[in-house]
């Protein structure tokens, strides 16, 4: 009996343990799924600004993006439907056909635009050796396969490097490493630039929406990589110092003094303010006052005396000792 006892225990440990564990994997697999849906969301919306902005390579970019995130995006096809077409209607035009001018063939070679290719990737030209590695494996994609997505892998992660740290194109950037992943594993340095950039994009996707989300995630790049900066010019230090402050005033205006204080506080850490350190003040200030009167005791009600009342028995009723009546004597008339 002691024996099934102790497989009893055991057998309800391991349930319970692997039912632990089950709900941390699917906690986890939310968590992700709400950022894959959030990144999704952020790049479609920007795809469509870009459409209407007629920036539709840019658009295809991210569109494709979202491809990657979620196939089944709601709308998705259509816009990429409407991307692609807009693409080919808008081409260079071609010039009007005349008697004595001809397109000229490109004639080079396979192995001359490998050369090329490999020339560009050591100059540093990853654009141009993009473009001429693809051309090269569209007209022939058997000729030298692992070379090739050797120098597409190094010219695409290299490319998006540039695009992060000296253009601030973030998410043109991001495509770019996505891509170079698709030829071999990226190193320790690039993957570290996708999980900073992922963060940093979703971290301004909620900017004057969800402050708490922004310190959320600044708190995390502002940190690690505090020049890392889009084409607003903010940088992750400044976004998370200003996430950190609209935090704080958020706080103050909902009453709660004390939390705003270390807001303010942890504002002024990452950077100065002169603003900041006057709210910071205010902030402290109204805390120790609303700490005070919680100190102080409750007014005692005042003692009453009570004052006893003396009862005093009414005075014995006194009798009147009895008075003598004199019959008066009588009255003697003369005679006459």
């Amino acid at each position: 009996m002691v024996l099934l006892g102790i497989l009893a225990l055991i057998l309800i440990a391991a349930t319970s343990g692997y039912a632990g564990y089950a709900k941390g994997i699917t906690n986890r697999k939310e968590a992700e799924a709400a950022l894959s849906s959030s990144k999704a969301a952020e790049q479609f919306d920007l795809a469509i600004v870009d459409i209407g902005n007629e920036q539709y390579q840019h658009a295809r970019q991210r569109l494709e993006y979202v491809a990657q995130l979620n196939p089944n995006y709601p709308g998705l096809t259509e816009k990429l439907a409407e991307v692609l077409a807009r693409i080919n209607a808008t081409a260079t035009p071609t010039p009007a056909p005349t008697a004595t001018v001809a397109a000229t063939p490109d004639t080079r070679g396979v192995e001359a635009m490998f050369s090329q290719g490999e020339q560009m990737v050591a100059n540093g030209d990853w654009s141009g050796a993009i473009d001429t590695l693809l051309k090269l494996r569209k007209d022939d994609p058997s000729y030298k396969p692992v070379q090739m997505d050797g120098l597409l892998f190094m010219a695409l992660r290299n490319r998006g490097l540039d695009k992060i740290s000296k253009q601030a194109d973030l998410e043109g950037g991001l495509y770019d490493l996505t891509l170079a992943s698709k030829f071999g594993p990226l190193d320790t340095e690039a993957q570290g630039y996708i999980n900073w950039v992922s963060l940093y994009i979703t971290g301004a996707s909620f900017w004057e929406l969800d402050w708490q989300k922004v310190v959320e995630y600044f708190s995390q790049v502002g940190p690690a990589l505090p020049g890392l900066t889009d084409r607003s010019g903010w940088t992750a230090k400044e976004r998370y110092r200003l996430g950190l402050k609209n935090l704080a005033q958020q706080l103050a205006t909902s009453g709660d003094v004390c939390a705003a204080a270390e807001q303010f506080q942890l504002s002024l850490s990452v950077g100065p303010d002169p603003e900041v350190e006057q709210l910071f003040n205010d902030a402290t200030s109204a805390c120790q006052g609303a700490a005070t009167e919680e100190s102080q005791p409750e007014p005692q009600p005042e003692a009453t005396v009570q004052i006893p009342i003396v009862t005093v028995p009414p005075p014995e009723a006194t009798i009147p000792p009895p008075v003598e009546t004199v019959p008066p004597e009588p009255t003697v008339y003369p005679g006459p």
